[in-house]
């Protein structure tokens, strides 16, 4: 069947052949002719693929007459900064009779530049035959530069973040290696205060084996247990990772440990320590006090027997903690309230800065002694919030 087209009638190409099929040909001119968006047709069979059909559209977009445009290459659009590498896909695409849709930076006839949302489609007839290559155009000027926009921003931003990581990772350096400094010179101090105390618990030791009064000899033996428990104190803030807090129950065990080792009775030791961290500055009197309690039964609760056993338990609350030391000794009960001890004296002082509470109960057999504390930090914080 042979087509039949005019120019108010349809749409020819530039040898006069109808570019759509018969039925078809008045609708698709037509819409081809009025549409907003710019539209060309191409010719394969001729050289060079010209274009043979434009519409006003298009002239529009691109400050073209329509003579200038029918007839070229659509490569008349392209300038020195449109991408060789698009380029290269619209002709595989082309070469290949496929469809493909791509931004491309095109120029107009007064050289400004603008990006184009090119679309290109090839027509085949019903035996598979390629007629021509359908093609529309749209100004995507205003979004490419946003996407730039976008683009720039995100750089910016990503630089900004990285600029301020950077200083982030070198500020962290700068305090890791502070605080390794600051834990070092602490463990050096620790470490010089344990020396020092046992240099002078070795003094008080020597000093005690020539005093011949016994009562003397008591006092200075009670007095270097507490040089021991403070220097036990800085044995473990020593070997600790954390130089700022210490643990009671482990302290506890060193304590226990040793105070049963140095004793003259044959001590069975139970412990139930659970883990305490305070303030490594509420560790000394908190030393002292357990170590006082500890020696006080050792020295009291068996007089006359070969052995006996002590229970140390050290359990937390949600604000408190608790010590717990039983023995199963002779009891000696509370002591009196006038008792005027060294020993009494200094775990009441100690227990008043502590702000803890102390309770001796028999134990049948022997006696129980609990110290019922805060942690040191909520005891501060209270405090603060007093004032």
């Amino acid at each position: 069947m042979e087509w039949k087209s005019s120019r108010d009638a349809g749409v020819l190409d530039g040898a006069g052949r109808p570019i759509v099929g018969p039925g078809g040909v008045d609708a698709f001119a037509a819409a081809m002719r009025s549409n907003r968006l710019a539209m060309i047709v191409t010719d394969p069979d001729r050289d060079d693929n010209p274009i043979v059909f434009v519409n006003d559209a298009f002239l529009q977009l691109t400050g073209y007459a329509r003579e200038e445009i029918v007839g070229s290459n659509c490569r008349l659009l392209q300038g020195p900064e449109t991408d060789a590498a698009t380029v290269s896909r619209i002709r595989a695409a082309l070469d290949a009779r496929t469809d493909i849709n791509v931004d491309i930076l095109n120029y107009r006839k007064d050289g400004s530049p603008f990006w184009n949302a090119l679309y290109i489609s090839p027509v085949f007839d019903e035996h598979g035959h390629l007629l021509y290559f359908f093609s529309s155009q749209a100004d995507v000027t205003g979004r490419k530069d946003a996407e730039q926009l976008v683009y720039v921003e995100k750089e910016r931003i990503e630089r900004a973040v990285e600029e301020r990581t950077a200083e982030l990772r070198e500020r962290t350096a700068e305090l890791e290696s502070a605080l390794e400094a600051r834990t070092a010179l602490l463990h050096e101090v620790d470490h010089r205060v344990k020396n020092n105390l046992q240099m002078v618990s070795a003094l008080i030791l020597m000093q005690s084996r020539t005093i011949p009064d016994d009562g003397i000899r008591q006092s200075l033996q009670a007095m270097l247990t507490r040089i021991e428990a403070l220097s036990t104190v800085h044995r473990r803030l020593y070997q600790s990772d954390d130089v700022s807090r210490f643990d009671v129950g482990d302290f506890v065990r060193d304590l226990v440990g040793d105070l049963a080792q140095a004793s003259q009775v044959d001590i069975d030791t139970r412990l139930d320590l659970e883990p305490v961290s305070v303030p490594a500055e509420s560790a000394a009197p908190i030393a002292l006090i357990v170590n006082e309690l500890v020696t006080n039964a050792l020295k009291h609760a068996f007089a006359g027997r070969d052995g006996g056993l002590i229970e140390v338990k050290v359990k937390r609350g949600a604000d408190r903690f608790r010590i717990e030391i039983r023995d199963d000794g002779a009891g000696i009960g509370a002591p009196a309230t006038g008792s005027d001890g060294f020993g009494m004296r200094l775990i009441r002082s100690i227990a008043r800065q502590l702000s803890a509470e102390i309770d001796w109960t028999p134990a049948d057999p022997g006696t129980r002694v609990t110290v019922d504390m805060p942690y040191p930090a909520a005891r501060a914080g209270a405090a603060s919030n007093r004032s």
